[in-house]
């Protein structure tokens, strides 16, 4: 009888599947991140009907959970420092979970805008400690691939609201404003949320807490045991261990004090990544992911099939996600920063030539002629590409890798909190610019994505393969 041997799993493969699962496990607040902005996209055309409200009031509520996300990322870098990574996730997740129910049962427009705002503030929490998190656990060999985490685990939220939605509206008749089980099915879309939020609360219980803070807060003996867990027994855990501690011993707990400079009251790199932040938003991505179902349905498209539009657009947001993963440890940050500033620019040029075409119908409606519907349509997609593949992962790696350890948590307090300003700025208002003019809206878009091209070449510096302890 002949007995097969299977080859032992090398000790290092080990260590990499164990701190791939790590950074995947928190990897999930970016899941939710995604998901809860993104779902709202389904909901809109029935939040107008069901409350009978126009534009304004509804980018007021689909932008409400973007004022709580500013909060939950100006609190939660402090937050993150004095209690740790890990209680910042649950925190985070227990308000993912309130909003959702809350969302789901709203007796008014204001009150649904209020439970947006709780979720906001979990995804704020998210955007910030999970990406900070992820940093400081990955080995810097793999660190940006493994940072990109977030981005997937946001592009895989925003695919999954959209196939929930458009399964939602199947069911509900084709409508999102048929009933199930006695609700409405745009209320169903808001408060399936809470399930991912539960699966996320479980598994922030079993991953270790980050060794930087374990540093920092003198718990030596874990923070050699999670650095072992993480970077291998290979390394010297002393010398690894006193290298943190040498960075952190002339530190402080990190403030918006820390963040003060020269340039017009800031450090330099705190504005490099505000202007990061919002340059990613002020391209106006976000206006795809939060209304182009309301927007596909109002020239002419049925609501079943422009919540199918949606869920392609998310396809080929994972797609273009997926080939940063693959490149960004390879040819750098700043090279797929540039290619992406550059596609967008064109996509999004032609995006305006196309809506140039639209043409008002009687009341909201918009007709586009089919001819220019495709062009838009082709243009949307592709720039949704260059986006994913761009600025959709390198801003979240760059962000969680710029700063010097000092200020690292203020300072990527900061920029999330103004890239979610800056979010909410392009979400509250684009209803009423698409009512006055969807070209000059997109024009609009273009021009920032021109501007970010300039940006890149004259500011933007690479930090592939560099030590944490090295930015600065």
């Amino acid at each position: 009888m002949k007995m097969t041997i299977q080859a032992p799993v090398s000790r290092q493969e080990h260590t990499l599947a164990h701190v791939v699962f790590i950074s995947a496990a928190a990897a999930l607040g970016g899941f939710l991140f995604g998901y809860d902005s993104a779902v709202i996209n389904g909901a809109v055309d029935g939040i107008k009907g069901h409350f009978h409200v126009g534009a304004g009031v509804t980018g007021l509520i689909v932008s409400s959970a973007l004022l709580g996300s500013a909060v939950g990322a100006a609190v939660a870098g402090r937050l993150a420092d004095l209690r740790g990574r890990l209680i910042v996730m649950r925190l985070s997740a227990l308000l993912f979970v309130i909003s959702a129910v809350g969302s789901m049962f709203p007796f008014a427009e204001w009150e649904l805008a209020g439970w947006r705002i709780v979720g906001g503030i979990a995804i704020g929490m998210a955007s910030v400690v999970s990406p900070t998190y992820i940093a400081e656990i990955a080995p810097p060999a793999y660190r940006g691939r493994l940072a990109s985490f977030q981005q997937l685990a946001i592009v895989l939220g925003i695919a999954i609201s959209q196939l929930v939605n458009f399964g939602i509206a199947s069911f509900a008749g084709g409508e999102v404003r048929g009933r199930l089980l006695g609700v409405e099915a745009w209320q169903w879309m808001l408060g399936v949320a809470a399930l991912p939020a539960l699966v996320f609360l479980v598994v922030t219980l079993v991953i270790p807490e980050s060794p930087r803070y374990l540093v920092a807060n003198n718990r030596l003996k874990r923070a050699r045991q999670v650095l072992a867990e993480v970077e291998g027994e290979h390394i010297d855990l002393d010398a690894r261990i006193e290298e943190i501690r040498g960075v952190l011993r002339s530190e402080h707990k990190p403030s918006v004090r820390d963040l003060r400079g020269p340039a017009l009251g800031l450090l330099p790199i705190v504005w490099i990544g505000i202007a990061l932040s919002v340059l990613q938003q002020f391209v106006g991505i976000n206006v795809i992911f939060y209304y182009s179902a309301s927007l596909w349905h109002s020239v002419g498209i049925s609501q079943t099939n422009s919540l199918l539009i949606s869920l392609s657009t998310s396809i080929i947001n994972i797609l273009g996600t997926l080939i940063a993963i693959m490149f960004v440890d390879r040819i750098g940050r700043k090279p797929l920063a540039l290619i992406g500033s550059v596609g967008m620019t064109i996509s999004l040029a032609v995006m305006a030539w196309a809506f140039s075409a639209a043409h008002k119908t009687g009341g909201t409606d918009v007709h586009i002629p089919h001819s220019h519907g495709m062009v838009a349509l082709v243009a949307a997609h592709t720039y949704v590409l260059f986006f994913a593949l761009s600025w959709g992962v390198v801003v979240w790696v760059m962000l969680g890798e710029i700063f010097p350890n000092r200020v690292r948590a203020a300072a990527m307090a900061v920029a999330v909190a103004a890239q979610w300003i800056a979010n909410w700025l392009v979400t509250v208002t684009f209803p009423s610019l698409s009512e006055w003019s969807l070209s000059g809206a997109y024009i609009g878009y273009s021009v920032f994505a021109l501007l970010s091209v300039f940006f890149v070449i004259r500011y933007l510096h690479e930090t592939k393969g560099k030590r944490l302890e090295e930015m600065g």
